[in-house]
């Protein structure tokens, strides 16, 4: 028996193997498929898909024979992928001084092999697409053509792993880079709170304190001062929401109607203009997340309050239950927002690029905030709106069972 050597590149190759990560997986249908495929058409009793390790021939797929890795040393493919031809062919192995005395052959009965290398697009042969028979045969024009076909596409389905395996390691990547930034954006934020809240109350110190000895331009300043730390304040808060909002469970049940989960609405939101607010005819029972339901209807509600130019706002609610989803829409009869940009409101830190009723510019955090909660409850949101007519979001959640 003849060992077979080593290629002369085989740590590159040893590399290009690891990277298809086969090794030591389970059977795989796509795989099985052309192994049965191939023996029938070759007429064999065994036909396999190997990959050569460093001192194994593993088996990513084995029609015929019971085991999933022999030792590479007795292996017919190890000398496979050591030839330039296309097909490595054994047409009788005990006539054959490589392998007469080879255990494939005095244990296993062996007697023919034929070995399509599986050679990737950079020229590493990675294993075979090989058969075996226990008689000496040779094989037809047809055959051969069958066998080099089905090694092609087996060399495709590798690759085609290896794509996959690249793209999960880069969503794995980007997931874990997300949850730096947001860590990040997370500390930033809470560090920067107490400086703007202490800014905030020194503005007011020195208004009360030295308000006197401040002309009409110190006391611009200061209420400048003041109301540029609110803005990052609110700012920062917007921020801190969007990101906490990954934390809310969607699973956490909670029973309530959705005319008093409104009227809590109402009072947090302290209104202080002409405003009428009408909620859904019929008072329903809602199962979701109540604490995220209620930022949902706090922030499209604060909206339809800021961004409003009539002299009595108008809000309509709408809520049913409909096929295991809860139907919602918020109608208001504010400035409305131009067609072009309805497709964006949605995305973090677009902004509609309107002031609301008190001169203040949004900062883009708040609708993304809403998408990203009724997504994470099972539902989806729209809109649509019309230039000083008023704006409509629709959306869904869906209904936990109890």
């Amino acid at each position: 028996m003849i060992i077979p050597s080593l290629p002369s590149n085989e740590q590159e190759r040893q590399i290009a193997v690891q990277e298809y990560g086969l090794l030591d997986t389970l059977p795989e249908k796509d795989f099985d498929i052309i192994t049965s495929l191939v023996a029938t058409i070759c007429e064999v009793p065994v036909a396999l898909v190997t990959l050569l390790d460093t001192d194994r021939n593993f088996l990513k797929s084995h029609f015929g024979i019971p085991i999933n890795q022999s030792p590479r040393n007795t292996s017919f493919c190890g000398h496979a992928i050591l030839d330039p031809s296309e097909i490595f062919l054994v047409e009788d192995a005990e006539q054959d001084e490589r392998f007469f005395d080879n255990p494939v052959v005095t244990e296993q009965g062996m007697k023919f092999y034929a070995g399509v290398p599986l050679i990737n697009k950079d020229g590493f042969a990675l294993g075979t697409l090989c058969i075996f028979d226990k008689k000496p045969r040779t094989l037809t024009k047809k055959q051969k053509e069958a066998l080099k076909g089905l090694a092609h596409q087996v060399m495709n389905l590798f690759e085609e792993r290896r794509r996959n395996n690249t793209m999960q390691q880069l969503q794995i990547e980007l997931e874990n880079r997300n949850e730096e930034l947001k860590s990040f954006a997370g500390v930033i934020s809470h560090d920067m709170k107490m400086p703007l809240s202490n800014m905030i109350i020194t503005a007011d110190i020195l208004k009360a304190k030295y308000g006197n000895e401040l002309d009409e331009k110190g006391h611009e300043y200061l209420s400048y001062l003041k109301s540029s730390s609110f803005t990052l304040s609110n700012y920062i808060s917007g921020l801190l929401a969007h990101y906490e909002s990954d934390k809310i469970t969607t699973d956490h049940k909670d029973v309530f109607d959705i005319h008093h989960l409104l009227e809590e609405i109402v009072d947090l939101l302290n209104i202080n203009v002409d405003c009428e607010i009408n909620f859904p005819e019929k008072n329903i029972d809602i199962n979701c997340n109540r604490s995220a339901l209620e930022q949902i209807l706090l922030n499209l509600i604060g909206n339809s309050l800021k961004y409003n130019d009539k002299d009595e706002i108008l809000i309509d609610i709408e809520c049913y239950n409909k096929n295991g989803l809860y139907h919602f829409s918020l109608t208001d009869n504010g400035m409305g927002i131009p067609k072009e940009k309805q497709k964006e409101i949605f995305t973090l830190f677009s902004t509609v690029g309107n002031v609301d009723r008190n001169g203040n510019k949004g900062h883009g955090i708040g609708l993304s905030t809403v998408q990203k909660l009724i997504n994470k409850l099972g539902g989806d949101i729209s809109v649509s709106s019309k230039l000083g007519v008023g704006t409509t979001f629709e959306f869904t959640i869906a209904a936990l069972i109890s």
